[in-house]
Parts: C-alpha cells; sequence; structure tokens
C-alpha cells in the first residue's frame, strides 16, 4: 500500500523535527515492555526494538543517536518499572533517566552498525556487536546499587519453552542476544534491498540455533517429587494486620493436615517479629509443624541480631520444625533500593518526602544458606535453597544455590504495596528462568499472590494463587538431578560479548589509523550514515 504524499511529507516533517524525534524514541524504548506480564505479548520481544533501532539509524548524527538511546532507555525505565510509580512518584522518572544514559553508547553503536553503508559482512556483524552492546547495559544495570536485573528482555520469555532451553545453556542472558540479535536482523530488512538476504539468513540462523539447543542441550533428570505447601494469607492491613496475618496464616496451614507434605513455606514478612525473642510465637509455629507433619519455612521483618553480632531490622528466613527453630536461618543479602534502604542516605534522603521510601536501613546479610529439612543426611529429605524477594531476580544467587548442591529453589516474596499492578505477575514469572537456568525446580511464596511453582525445565506446575486469593496450594513439584550448561559454565554470553566489543573496538581503532594515514588529518571524513536531521 502506497503512502498518500501528504502523510508522507508530514512524517518527514515529524522526522525532522528533534522534539518529535525525542518523544517517538521514548515511545519506541517503552514499546518492548508489552512483552512482559501482565501483558504478556512474548511474540513482541522479537520485533519491539525494531522501531526504535530504525529511528536511531535514521538520526543523522551520532549525538542525536546517543541522545535517542538515552530516551529510548528511560521509556524503557519507565515502563518496565511502572508499578514503582505509586511509590517514589516522580522520583522514579530521574532514576529512569539516569539509569537510561546506560543506553547512550548503545545508541551510537545502533548507529554506527545500522547507519554504515550496507554489505553482507557488514549486515552479519551488526547482528552479533549490536546485541552484545545490549547485554553490556544489562550486565552493568544488574549491580545492585543500579536497581538490580528487572526487566531483563530475554526474562519476557519465561513461558516460551524454546527460550527455556536456551536459558539452561547461557541464562537469561543468551536468552536476550538471541532477541536483540533477531530484532536486529528484523531492522534490517527495512534497511535497504542489499541488505535482506543476509538479514533472512540471520533471522534463519537465530531460529536453527534455538532448535539445537531446545534439542540438544542437556536436560535434568526426575527423581522423584516433593509435596510442598504454599501459604497465602492475603492483604492485612490497619494498626493489628500483622498480628492478623500471623493468625490467617496459622489457620490456612492448620488445615494442611494429612496432606503428606515435605515442606510448608510461608512468604515474605509473614512473621513481624523475632522469633527468638518470642517463644510463645515460635511454640505456635512448632505445633503447627507437628499437626502437618513437615516444617514450616517462615520469613521474619524485624529488628533482631544477625549472625555477624549486628543489630538492626533485618529480612531472614527461618525454619521451624517440630521441636521449634531448627537453627537454619538466612539474611537477606540483596536489598530493594529506596523500598529497604536508601543508597547515600545523607543525599537522597529527601526521597522519603515525596514516596513510600524506606524511612531506616535493614541491614544486608553476609553469605547464601542452604537448609536441610530432616532426612538429608541419609539422602531422604530436602535440601533448600532459600531467595527473598527480587534475589530471585538475580541469576548469579540461583545459581550458586545450585552449585552448593540444592534440590529445591524457594522464593519468598510480598508484593501487597503493588497488588493491582504487573509487578506481581512479573516477579512470579522469573521462577520459570531460574528454574530453567540450574535445572532445580522453584517455589515461589508470596504474602498477597501471585505464589506458583515450576518444575525443573521451567514448566508452570499446578494452578497459581493469584492476588485476588487467600489460601493455601500444595504443589507436587518434580526434582532433577543433573547439571545444566549454565550452571556448569556460569555467565559465558557476556564474556563473549565483552570479547567480541573489545574486539570490535579494536578493528574502528586501526580502521580509522588507516584513514587518517591514506588521507591526512585535513582529509577526515565524518561517520558514514543516512542523511544528517535538524538538531532539536
Amino acid at each position: 500500500m502506497r503512502i498518500p504524499a501528504g502523510r508522507s511529507e508530514r512524517w518527514e516533517r515529524m522526522l525532522r523535527s528533534g522534539r518529535w524525534r525525542g518523544c517517538l524514541a521514548l515511545v519506541a524504548g517503552a514499546l518492548p515492555a508489552l512483552a512482559f506480564p501482565a501483558p504478556s505479548l512474548w511474540w513482541l520481544a522479537g520485533v519491539g526494538l525494531v522501531p526504535w533501532l530504525l529511528l536511531i539509524r535514521s538520526a543523522g548524527t551520532g549525538r542525536r543517536a546517543a541522545l535517542e538511546g538515552w530516551l529510548g532507555g528511560t521509556g524503557y525505565m519507565l515502563a518496565v518499572h511502572n508499578w514503582l510509580m505509586p511509590s517514589l512518584h516522580v522520583f522514579i522518572v530521574i532514576l529512569a533517566a539516569l539509569l537510561g544514559l546506560l543506553w547512550a553508547p548503545w545508541g551510537l553503536l545502533v548507529f554506527r552498525m545500522l547507519g554504515r553503508p550496507v554489505s553482507a559482512g557488514a549486515v552479519a556483524a551488526a547482528v552479533v556487536v549490536v546485541p552484545c552492546g545490549w547485554l553490556m547495559i544489562e550486565l552493568a544495570r544488574s549491580w545492585q546499587a543500579l536497581g538490580g536485573p528487572w526487566g531483563l528482555l530475554g526474562a519476557s520469555q519465561w513461558q516460551v519453552a524454546p527460550a527455556l532451553r536456551v536459558a539452561s545453556v547461557g541464562g537469561v542472558w543468551l536468552v536476550s542476544f538471541v532477541v536483540v540479535a533477531v530484532n536486529t536482523a528484523v531492522a534490517l530488512l527495512f534497511v535497504s534491498a542489499a541488505s535482506r538476504t543476509v538479514a533472512a539468513v540471520s533471522i534463519v540462523v537465530c531460529a536453527l540455533a534455538v532448535g539445537a539447543m531446545a534439542e540438544w542441550a542437556p536436560r535434568p533428570e526426575e527423581s522423584g517429587v516433593a509435596r510442598i505447601a504454599v501459604v497465602q494469607p492475603g492483604v492485612f492491613t490497619g494498626v493489628h494486620g500483622v498480628e492478623r496475618r500471623l493468625a490467617r496464616s496459622e489457620q490456612l496451614t492448620g488445615a494442611l493436615a494429612g496432606r503428606d507434605l515435605d515442606l510448608v513455606v510461608w512468604g515474605e514478612s509473614s512473621v513481624g517479629l523475632d522469633l527468638t525473642r518470642h517463644p510463645d510465637v515460635t511454640a505456635r509455629i512448632a505445633a503447627l509443624s507437628r499437626r502437618v507433619g513437615a516444617d514450616v519455612l517462615v520469613n521474619m521483618d524485624a529488628r533482631q541480631t544477625g549472625r555477624s553480632g549486628r543489630t538492626g531490622i533485618f529480612k531472614s528466613t527461618v525454619l521451624v520444625g517440630p521441636d521449634g527453630l531448627t537453627g537454619d536461618r538466612y539474611d537477606k543479602m540483596r536489598l530493594v533500593p529506596f523500598g529497604e534502604y536508601i543508597p547515600a542516605r545523607s543525599v537522597l534522603g529527601w526521597a522519603t518526602s515525596v514516596g513510600r521510601a524506606a524511612g531506616e536501613d535493614r541491614l544486608r546479610g553476609t553469605r547464601q544458606v542452604t537448609m536441610s529439612l530432616p532426612g538429608a543426611e541419609n539422602g531422604k529429605g530436602l535440601r533448600i535453597g532459600p531467595l527473598i524477594c527480587f534475589e530471585s531476580a538475580f541469576p548469579d544467587m540461583s545459581r550458586r544455590l545450585t552449585r552448593d548442591g540444592v534440590q529445591l529453589l524457594v522464593a519468598q516474596s510480598s508484593t501487597s504495596t503493588f497488588q493491582h499492578s504487573w509487578a506481581p505477575l512479573q516477579h512470579a514469572s522469573l521462577g520459570a528462568l531460574r528454574a530453567a537456568e540450574n535445572g532445580r525446580p522453584v517455589v515461589h511464596a508470596t504474602l498477597t499472590g501471585v505464589s506458583t511453582a515450576y518444575g525443573p525445565l521451567g514448566e508452570r506446575v499446578g494452578a497459581p494463587l493469584g492476588t485476588d486469593r487467600s489460601g493455601a496450594a500444595v504443589f507436587d513439584v518434580p526434582l532433577a538431578t543433573g547439571t545444566t550448561l549454565y550452571v556448569r559454565l556460569g555467565d559465558w554470553p557476556l564474556q563473549g560479548a565483552a570479547a567480541v566489543l573489545a574486539l570490535f573496538c579494536a578493528f574502528e581503532a586501526v580502521r580509522s589509523l588507516r584513514r587518517r594515514g591514506r588521507n591526512g588529518p585535513a582529509g577526515a571524513t565524518a561517520v558514514a550514515g543516512p542523511p544528517a536531521r535538524s538538531a532539536p
């Protein structure tokens, strides 16, 4: 279909307007967020970056390309973290703009790779180099001080079985690489006739590579079934909300008697006091353990003394057995910025006045912990690895627990503050990636939903408890043995991406020196690219 001349002229004027281009960059950067829950348009991830890539390609100058990379990154950060707006208000815009700066060099890289004269080699290089640049952004923002790895592009494919097999080979990083490579190849289909053949071949190669990994990557071998109960009390607010929530959790747990359980899991902050100082509450939970015939994994959010001897507010997972506290305890290591502590509080403490930021910093644990259920010493009981809240977003933490010998990964969470947003579904979906990466089942237990479980291939087990439910669910979780390639090799896609970018920079530097040697300083030319656009 041919675009009428009037519309084409208006579109050209918009593309020459710096203001319009900035708005388009924000929207284009936000588009891939629709691939994540709750919209869950997973298929959009394969083409969602294309408008942004083509916009950057037409930037005209490297400075404009970097600007549109930054604006698109800001849009992406706002979209995948939109559920934080009620808590942080205008501060989320500032944070998104700061994190969006990570995409400025990527914008320049895209302009350089897609804007140069088209050749078979240039197209093939772009399909590799552009995704490598994206991975460096994901690596940088995965640093906890920058917010952690929430919204990694590969995580949008949590319900796509072939993508989960790719995750077992190279983690969520390799899934992100493939997604960006496909987007780059699709964008090159629109660049020129000369680029289409190689771009189409690149898409086919990506499809074949995914198929090969899905077929031949090592699979975990099932080794039995564990019956895990998740207790989800629901939303309780008000002065006595903590006590009412505890009472509801006790009621739901007691009703599980006779279900032949291996473990009962409560969510994050399920107990608002230090059980070591409240033996009466500990005795009540121990009585529940005797009644249901299984240990109860609870989470304390209270002022207490940690393993290191420090006193303050910790979030701690403890195991309660028939005789009381078992001695197994894990203190949360990676805290949520602004939600559980304020980075550089002396400078950014004003954030508490514009949103629901942490009034007092929580204290961090110092090491990960594996816990053994009764019978583990003779090979009959489970070894579990606890994770608290958004620690399930960090691939390295689950991998470390798997290498330490756990058979089941347990994530305890509370997203009640964001009950009617995308956050609960996004958080729950991360369990599928962690399960597939490690070849170990994952149970995701929350106070208010979504509580769910995944098998060792990342497949969903049973029916989840949604945010509209107060109840308990029992999951027959398949256990597995064996080691995935990701557990063995670690974050090799990140290392490979860094090596590719280093080689690319070296190649570009050598080529620039040779060009200067041939032409002299006066003959230096600008980076080849599309016709220049006017600055804003």
